[in-house]
């Protein structure tokens, strides 16, 4: 069996597995996965090291030597588990991992077992024939990306960061993927970014009372107030590096003008990816949780809610002045949990290392840098001075809506998308 035919026959089965993470520790983990990969890469002859923060909560480690042991390593990271499905809403069950239509339908499909599934396969066929890649390698099999990595890449960092010695770059998920212009030429947009993470709770205090009385210092109707002024609030155009690199292509491309003080009207040139990319020019707060009262006819002494916020890259003083300015001097602003903002120097040889093994498969292709406007693992390794890029290739069909996929119903995976990405890894493995 090919590698690129391996690739799809193991996602298919590492999407069979439930590893869902329901963020409080109650799942099923993701020990059935990592046992299976264990399985794979000890067939050919490397050892992993398992590591479980917490039982059924599993991480594996190994080293696959390369040509080169004196230049510095390269982390290769993915994470095997998956946020929850109702499989009553789908029209494929979620842990089928089914074919059909020319597709691979199921939790994980992109986010992110395909890609675990193109590694193995490829560092397996490799191994089989002899054929170590240019420089050290430290492959990563993760645990809880989808609750923060606490009891993964997090925890790994905080307490095992001796695992990643000598490491100094990584690719991991959500890049390397096409997205295809009018002209018809594909751009691939590799990770070189991503968006902090601060999430806000806040409280505003009333006077209790009966419901049947007037009360001018009702707390919800001041909190309703406050949610409403920062749900509705856009913030001011923010252009990262990335992002500005990214539009002057996209623009160069097509002939048009680029306007750094209005760059929407380019991404109707990439969609179905506007939603995605259109997120990063703004920063963003989203309310997402409310809770007050205990009875319809008290009125609560205070009323708080949830806000999660996502901040470009080198502005989170001036975002957090304006989000407080917005909740208001008689607000309790309290900061309950951030994650750091990263901004990786695009023009390196790791990059024209991804844009020449691309090429090979995809002749006149065009590679490009952008902005994630979500979060990963990425995160936690760039603490450890890791330079991460999220390259996890795959060539999209043009009308294929590959944002709605993440976490969304009918996930799914185009069969020779996967394919392709096998094959591009493994002549990336020759030049990295």
């Amino acid at each position: 069996m090919s590698a690129d035919d391996e690739a799809v026959e193991l996602c298919h089965r590492l999407m069979r597995m439930d590893t869902s993470n329901y963020g409080d520790d109650s799942g099923p983990g993701e020990r059935v996965a990592a046992e299976y990969i264990a399985e794979l890469l000890d067939e050919v002859g490397l050892a992993v090291e398992v590591i479980e923060p917490s039982p059924g909560r599993t991480t594996l480690i190994t080293r696959w030597e390369g040509v080169d042991p004196d230049r510095s390593a390269l982390l290769v990271h993915a994470h095997t588990d998956v946020v929850p499905a109702e499989p009553a809403l789908w029209s494929h069950h979620p842990f089928g991992g089914e074919i059909a239509d020319g597709y691979l339908w199921g939790r994980g499909a992109v986010d992110m077992k395909y890609f675990a599934a193109q590694v193995l396969s490829v560092v397996r066929a490799r191994r089989r024939s002899g054929r170590p890649p240019a420089r050290d390698v430290v492959l990563a099999f993760l645990a809880d990306e989808e609750n923060a990595g606490r009891l993964g890449a997090r925890w790994l960092v905080d307490k095992r960061p001796e695992l990643f010695e000598g490491c100094t770059e990584a690719i991991g998920e959500v890049g390397g993927y096409s997205a295809t212009l009018p002209t018809g030429r594909r751009l691939y947009l590799v990770e070189s970014a991503e968006k902090g993470v601060i999430w806000f709770r806040l409280t505003t205090a009333g006077v209790a009372g009966h419901a049947s009385m007037l009360n001018p210092r009702n707390s919800i109707t001041e909190l309703s107030e406050v949610v409403n002024r920062i749900g509705r609030h856009e913030f001011p155009i923010r252009l990262a590096p990335s992002t500005r690199m990214l539009f002057e292509a996209v623009a160069a491309e097509l002939g048009e003008v680029f306007d750094p003080r209005d760059p929407a009207p380019l991404l109707k040139a990439i969609a179905p990816l506007e939603r995605m990319v259109g997120a990063v020019l703004r920063d963003i707060a989203s309310p997402t949780r409310l809770n007050a009262g205990y009875k319809t006819n008290v009125i609560p002494s205070t009323a708080g809610a949830e806000i999660d916020c996502r901040f470009i890259p080198g502005f989170e003083e001036q975002f957090v002045a304006e989000l407080r300015e917005l909740a208001g001097p008689d607000v309790q602003c309290e900061m309950i949990y951030r994650d750091n903002a990263l901004e990786t120097p695009f023009d390196v040889p790791l990059t024209s290392a991804m844009e020449a093994s691309l090429a090979a498969e995809d002749p006149g292709c065009g590679v490009v840098p952008y902005l994630l406007p979500a979060g990963t693992d990425a995160k936690h390794f760039s603490r450890l001075g890791i330079a991460c890029f999220g390259f996890a290739p795959l060539q999209l069909p043009g009308d294929f809506d590959f944002p709605a996929a993440f976490h969304g119903v009918d996930e799914r995976v185009p069969v020779e998308s996967v394919r392709f990405g096998a094959r591009v890894l493994d002549t990336f493995f020759d030049l990295c």
